[in-house]
């Protein structure tokens, strides 16, 4: 199923997913929430994580819109929110993380990478935020990886950044005090799909996650890790979906259970984290994956219809 050509007048749309080290504070969300709105993008979707104490929000739009709906909830997280102070269970560089731009049909690629080098610039010109780019818009080939970079995570990158072994390719080499920096790039859909397990031992998510990676020799196109989550009694292996034709979510799915299994460890159910494009994701499939809360507005092409249905009112 190709996506819906979406637009304004001579406009294509991009899918914008923007990760905010914010899961628990719901006043400051709203306020994510208002920024992102009042570019007049289409908000797709919110999800926030307590354990992960982040929020990842999918929206769409033409790129000028995608390009002022990032910066005005760039300007409310780098105001409202101090990583000296911030802890959750996911790896971070910044109040605002990451900022990936998604092609869709009708979206030229190489406008999505001017877009995403604009923002970069204006990010740091403006808010005083430095910027790693990445995925397409990566402007050196060590960058292309998101993990590159944030694997290093907030406090060990304001090092690195100030000796110069890791400087930032738009700005100074010197992190925001209290914001980080942020990582903006360009992608193609992805999915991220969390699995809980029933044991509070995070060093079997952790060995379940390197044996399903792709860089571990696990399965294409997987990225994972293995977190602990203190508000329950599990572990979670969360995992990124980069090449879906290759390993769509069941398939992971059923890697991570065969891998807990062999750990005499049992599987509790899946959770989605955004959207899911429709060649990737349908009932059948949510049903054997347990995964939790399945409905309609999961499916990314359903959500852009009914965006461009409102649109049309």
């Amino acid at each position: 199923m190709r996506l819906a050509t979406m637009g304004n007048g001579m406009d294509s749309w991009a899918e914008c997913v923007p990760n905010l080290s914010e899961g628990r504070d719901g006043t400051l969300l709203a306020r994510f929430q208002e920024a992102i709105e009042s570019a007049n993008v289409a908000l797709l979707d919110r999800h926030s994580d307590v354990d992960h104490h982040r929020s990842v929000f999918t929206f769409a739009g033409p790129l000028a819109r995608i390009e002022r709906a990032v910066l005005a909830v760039a300007e409310v997280a780098v105001r409202s929110i101090d990583l000296r102070r911030h802890h959750g269970c996911h790896p971070r560089i910044g109040a605002l993380d990451v900022v990936p731009i998604v092609p869709l049909d009708g979206a030229c690629r190489d406008a999505c990478v001017e877009s995403a080098w604009r923002l970069a610039e204006r990010l740091w010109r403006e808010l005083r935020l430095p910027v790693y780019c990445y995925g397409g818009a990566a402007r050196s080939c060590g960058r292309r990886k998101l993990e590159s970079v944030r694997k290093h995570g907030f406090e060990a990158l304001s090092a690195l950044a100030r000796s110069g072994e890791e400087p930032p390719d738009v700005g100074e080499a010197q992190l925001h005090p209290t914001a980080g920096a942020c990582c903006v790039g360009v992608r193609e859909l992805m999915v991220a799909l969390n699995v809980l397990l029933a044991t509070r031992d995070a060093r079997v998510a952790r060995r379940i996650a390197q044996r399903v990676r792709e860089s571990s020799g696990g399965l294409p196109g997987v990225k994972a890790l293995g977190l602990h989550l203190e508000t329950g009694e599990a572990v979670q292996v969360s995992m990124n979906l980069t090449r879906l034709a290759e390993t769509p979510p069941l398939a992971a799915f059923e890697a991570v259970r065969q891998a807990a299994d062999a750990f005499g460890v049992r599987v509790l159910g899946s959770e989605l984290v955004g959207l899911a494009p429709a060649r990737a994701l349908n009932a059948a499939a949510a049903v054997r994956m347990g995964l939790a809360d399945y409905r309609r507005g999961m499916i990314l092409e359903e959500r852009l219809a009914d965006a461009r249905a409102r649109q049309r009112e």
